[in-house]
């Protein structure tokens, strides 16, 4: 029977899971709760309670935000990104091919969601310049992101969190391309995988219009004005309609012909307004205002925009301000002057009071938009105009200065002439120093979430440690097949990893595992490193699901995928690296 202290700590790591896997609390907020909870129950002491935020690997990942900021403000990566449709070639199996070994090389150094962030509207235009569907392009290119995240120390906050957990455990550190071998294995295995795989891809978006895509057709209504409408002699921006319904105007016909200031135009017997809201608001306003339905002509693209009016789909990325907000109390048509028609949430379409929607990472907006206000989007950090290439205004004069100080810090750390912290706060620094950022740049550039999680999370990996806990785990389930040779219990850590890591944080993945597989170690009395090297490729490559990475989420709603979608092409592929990381990490890093 464990001791009351082993029995807390697995309460709390239970409870953490539960709330990691069904997302009723953000992973920050929840990682943050198990911090006050070691806390109160003395699982840890208050001089603990700061471990995880003052740990190498938080300090680390913090100034790789900021030095993955500096390259891709500098525009190095935009034109790495514009000059690839030359090399692409003409046919699927190539342009997925390049786009895979362009993103994959990217990713060994910079931060992947900045680089798949600048990638995505690149890969749709790509995609469409050759009569593909985007679904073709996109699940490779988020895939590919991870290959090249497992080649270097810096290409995943994992593998700088579980480097930071072996120094802190007396081992030594790992190298800079320690993990190189094994990472350009599964990258060339990866990417002809997805060659072959490609057959398994959908082709849904492209072929659908945005109407079909967001079943628009039943909230879009041509409502004429009657002799008796009460709506005659006033502008749609003065009416009753505008402050009493939630229905937005999205053109106004006259005539045959589109207005130019629709919402200040004087309404007449027989103009054609074209209404987006509730369908129950749509339909009880033709008696309410005297007007009559015009037209029950299928909705479609055309209908919705012309030369003028533009729709947008855009992409809420990570570290978006619009994250946790609606688009009521973020101001959103103040700020970008578009008109919102629907959500769209992992598949699923919110069309029904979208101004008071929590927003959340990863969503896409269909959005109504004069031409003159896109540039405004295209300008902005907190979203991604999937369907037109990204406006980055780079600091073109600064390339250079990026170029070198990203270098240096490979250099000084390969060359193990300073630790890897403080060459990555050198780098951070100079970047802002030299203006390739400016400080609010660099702030909004580090993913605080993260952040806060690694300081919730780390503690708990400690706790686990201290208490006994990780080696009551060992002793009660992996004991039994330590008698099979530590490669089955290497197998099994990977196994146990890769499936926690496809239903929730990478990161918490790794820290919960982590200090298990150094307690099995130790009592098998077998070196430690290569069960910290499973345990960092398994939480480093997620395919199976849309939530195990951040990158999965990004591209589920441009690419038009399903959940099923990633099971069926990425699954495969998840056993495959499995198998590869049993065979090979033995041999690479010996017991």
């Amino acid at each position: 029977m464990p001791d009351i202290n082993v029995i807390l700590v697995l309460i709390v790591v239970v409870a953490a899971m539960f709330f990691f896997i069904s997302g009723k609390l953000r992973f920050d907020l929840t990682a943050l709760c198990v911090l006050v909870v070691l806390i109160v129950l003395g699982l840890i002491n208050t001089n603990q309670a700061l471990y995880g935020f003052a740990s190498s690997a938080t300090a680390i990942i913090t100034a790789m935000f900021v030095l993955s900021a500096g390259l891709v403000r500098t525009g190095l990566v935009e034109w790495l990104a514009r000059h690839i449709d030359r090399l692409a070639g003409k046919t699927e199996p190539r342009l997925i091919v390049v786009l895979c070994i362009t993103i994959a090389l990217l990713s060994a150094f910079i931060i992947n969601t900045a680089t798949v962030a600048i990638f995505i509207p690149v890969a749709i235009m790509l995609a469409k310049s050759r009569k593909l569907s985007s679904s073709r392009v996109l699940m490779p290119l988020s895939f590919a992101s991870q290959f090249g995240g497992v080649c270097t120390l810096i290409g995943s906050s994992t593998n700088i969190l579980i480097n930071s957990i072996a120094t802190n455990n007396g081992m030594e550190a790992f190298e800079f391309f320690e993990f190189g071998p094994l990472g350009l294995v599964m990258t060339v295995v990866g990417i002809s995988y997805l060659t072959i795989a490609r057959w398994f891809l959908p082709k849904r978006t492209g072929e659908e219009q945005n109407v079909d895509r967001y079943h628009l057709a039943d909230y879009l209504a041509e409502l004429q004005v009657a002799e008796n409408s009460s709506l005659i002699g006033t502008t749609w921006e003065k009416s009753k309609v505008k402050k009493d319904e939630k229905v937005d105007l999205i053109k106004f016909i006259r005539n045959r012909k589109e207005t130019s200031k629709p919402p200040r135009t004087k309404i007449k017997e027989g103009d054609i307004l074209l209404l987006h809201g509730n369908v129950d608001t749509l339909i009880a306003m033709q008696d309410k205002y005297g007007l009559e339905i015009h037209a029950k002509t299928k909705m479609d693209d055309k209908k919705i925009s012309s030369n003028d009016i533009k729709l947008v789909e855009v992409l809420i990325p990570p570290r978006s301000k619009l994250a946790s907000h609606t688009l009521q109390n973020f101001g959103f048509f103040r700020r970008y002057k578009c008109v919102v028609l629907a959500v769209q949430r992992r598949g699923k379409i919110i069309r029904d009071r979208v101004a008071e929607v929590f927003l959340e990472n990863g969503d896409t907006l269909l959005l109504q938009a004069d031409k003159g206000d896109i540039p405004r989007l295209l300008k902005s950090s907190d979203l991604i105009v999937t369907n037109e290439l990204t406006e980055l205004y780079v600091r073109k004069d600064k390339v250079i200065i990026a170029l070198f100080l990203f270098l240096a810090v490979i250099t000084l750390t390969v060359l193990n002439i300073i630790p890897i912290l403080a060459a990555a706060l050198i780098g951070a620094v100079g970047m802002v120093v030299s203006r390739c950022l400016t400080i609010e740049e660099a702030y909004e550039a580090i993913d605080w979430k993260i952040i806060f999680l690694l300081g919730g999370v780390l503690p708990l990996g400690l706790a686990m440690q201290q208490s006994g806990t990780a080696l009551w785990l060992v002793n009660t389930i992996l004991n039994p097949f330590a008698g099979c040779g530590p490669i089955v219990v290497l197998a099994l850590l990977y196994l146990i990893t890769a499936i926690l890591t496809e239903l929730m944080s990478n990161n918490a993945a790794a820290v919960i595992i982590a200090p298990i597989g150094l307690s099995i170690a130790a009592s098998m009395d077998v070196d430690p490193r290569p069960f910290l090297v499973a345990i960092t490729f398994a939480a480093s490559t997620s395919f199976a699901t849309p939530i195990g990475y951040q990158t999965n989420t990004m591209i589920h709603a441009p690419g038009g995928y399903r959940f099923f979608d990633y099971t069926r092409v990425g699954g495969p592929l998840n056993l495959i690296f499995w198998g590869l990381a049993v065979f090979l990490i033995p041999i690479l890093w010996p017991f």
